[in-house]
């Protein structure tokens, strides 16, 4: 079995998650969901971001709005619909549910290999 396809697919599983976290502070532009995405070391390319948030938005979870640029073409700018806030907060329920089971199941195992 290889571990980097496992890994790659534990990373896709928390994508969504975090690209609504990042919405959920205010109006984010595409290219600074990347640039944080990158810098926290979840890899994602813009052919996986943009199909990500065209479904979020049809989900009614994000909205956007066009912002004039100078320094270019204008940009669109992505922020959390009510029902995207709910669904989040949802989702932080059972992230939390996760990590205290996974932890759990972790710590035993460090216990007992001591």
């Amino acid at each position: 079995m290889n571990v980097e396809n496992t890994q790659v697919q534990m990373r896709k599983g928390i994508l969504e998650f975090c690209i609504l976290h990042i919405i959920s502070r205010g109006e984010v532009y595409a290219s600074d969901m990347l640039e944080e995405l990158t810098s926290a070391k979840i890899i994602v390319v813009e052919g996986t971001l943009y199909p990500l948030l065209t479904r979020l938005r049809k989900a009614g979870l994000l909205e956007y709005k066009w912002v004039e640029s100078t320094s270019g073409p204008p940009r669109k700018y992505y922020k959390l619909t009510d029902d995207g806030k709910l669904f989040l907060a949802k989702l932080e329920e059972t992230w939390e549910e996760l990590m205290s089971s996974t932890n759990q199941i972790i710590s035993k195992n460090k216990k007992e290999s001591k």
